[in-house]
């Protein structure tokens, strides 16, 4: 068999389409329809991968890939597109869909790319014995049932799509244990349960867990996580926003908590991201004022804090941010305006629904008579004037110790 440069090139493609795409689809999958990640279904082999599974002869690879599909092909019910018509026959290196790679001239199954195929049927642990793929892409399908517990097997797979199906149960734990996972995208699922501590210790750069039937709280683990993009929006997700959240990794650039039920303040370590782009938290009932470290976020582009119970002015931290392309406050309960929010009140960006006197769109008076959270104890810590955003790690980390030695753990991570 001899490599083939235009599969070659497919694959090549296929393996970097993630890591380039994150950033751009973070934004795009809050609410609506789902986004695939792949270069479509395709088949043929290149020289690529780096053969560092166990070894095993050439043929033992090839008769194990060949096993692990048939097993998978029995266990599909429907096939519109007829993509599996292909899978007959040993040489699985011709399969549409499937991508190999020849590495110390073993022949190995590097990746599979089923994207949008609407294929329906269940994933089988057989497929467990592919050690040597790097990528498995089954968004838009109609694949039900659970994560088999095989997959921890999977010790190459670096890039996990299983959005856009009909999977349900807890959360696949099985995905924490495949140590080269970097991309792990289960949205648009029917996973359900609370999400495992373990979730923010592993070294995933990206986490789109959004429209499934996830509740109880976000873990305090969250500040371990080295992710650059996390998703969780469209669930059912309560309690406060972690206060480890300012101690995740410092590459992180988009963060979509939207539409769950989350309460509390906005954490002030929020500034300590200077690269972060997109933050939306709208459609919870976050309360109290913003704070003021959301100034040193100079990379933001998206801010929506829209459909919450945030009360206090708006002052020039939010709108001094140059940035901004959508800015969103609205349906919330301040009260006030800077003379730079101003300026944005009348280029188009959102205000209506709150207590600002003497603008249009607001909220009729007897709803901001009572501010909700009034009471809020939001642990504001003082900051000078102006507030020097080089000072915020060392000044927030000072508080966190400062408040960890006056309150017990369950008392620091919940308000009244």
């Amino acid at each position: 068999m001899f490599p083939n440069k235009a599969c070659l090139l497919a694959f090549l493609l296929l393996l970097r389409s993630t890591i380039h795409l994150t950033a751009a689809i973070g934004v795009s999958v809050g609410v609506g329809g789902g986004f695939g990640v792949g270069v479509g279904i395709g088949n043929g082999n290149g020289n690529v991968g780096n053969g560092n599974t166990p070894s095993e002869p050439p043929s033992s690879k090839l008769e194990s890939a060949y096993k692990a599909l048939q097993a998978w092909k029995s266990a599909i019910s429907d096939d519109p597109l007829k993509l599996l018509d292909s899978w007959v026959g040993p040489n699985v290196c011709s399969y549409k869909g499937v991508f190999s790679s020849t590495a110390t001239a073993n022949v190995v199954v590097a990746g599979i790319d089923l994207n949008h195929a609407n294929l329906q049927g269940t994933l089988v642990k057989e497929l467990s014995l592919l050690v040597d793929m790097s990528l498995l892409h089954l968004n838009s399908n109609r694949f039900s049932g659970t994560v088999p517990d095989t997959f921890k097997d999977l010790v190459s797979l670096e890039e996990l799509d299983l959005s856009n199906n009909h999977l349900s149960g807890p959360f696949p734990i099985v995905t924490l244990y495949m140590p080269s996972l970097l991309y792990l995208d289960l949205r648009f699922n029917s996973f359900s349960g609370q999400l495992p501590d373990e979730l923010f210790n592993r070294k995933l750069d990206a986490i789109f867990l959004n429209n499934n039937q996830f509740q109880g709280e976000i873990p305090q683990s969250l500040g371990n996580s080295p992710a650059s993009v996390i998703n969780l929006a469209n669930n059912k997700l309560s309690g406060n926003i972690p206060t480890s959240f300012g101690l995740m990794g410092n590459k992180l650039k988009e963060v979509l908590f939207l539409n769950n039920q989350l309460t509390g303040c906005i954490p002030e370590g929020v500034g300590l991201f200077d690269e972060l782009e997109v933050f939306d938290v709208s459609f919870n009932s976050l309360m109290g004022h913003l704070p003021d470290t959301i100034s040193c976020l100079q990379d933001i582009e998206v801010l929506n804090l829209g459909h919450n119970k945030l009360s206090g002015e708006l002052s020039d931290v939010i709108c001094s941010l140059t940035s901004l392309v959508n800015l969103t406050v609205a349906y919330n309960f301040f009260s006030g305006l800077s003379q730079q929010c101003s300026r944005l009140f009348n280029i188009g960006f959102d205000f209506s629904g709150n207590c600002i006197p003497g603008r249009d769109m607001q909220r009729p008076q007897p709803e901001c008579s009572v501010i909700p959270g009034g009471t809020l104890n939001c642990l504001r810590i003082p900051t000078p004037r102006p507030l020097v955003c080089a000072s915020l790690p060392r000044i927030i980390f000072s508080n966190n110790m400062q408040s960890s030695s006056h309150h017990t753990p369950s008392s620091s991570s919940s308000y009244p």
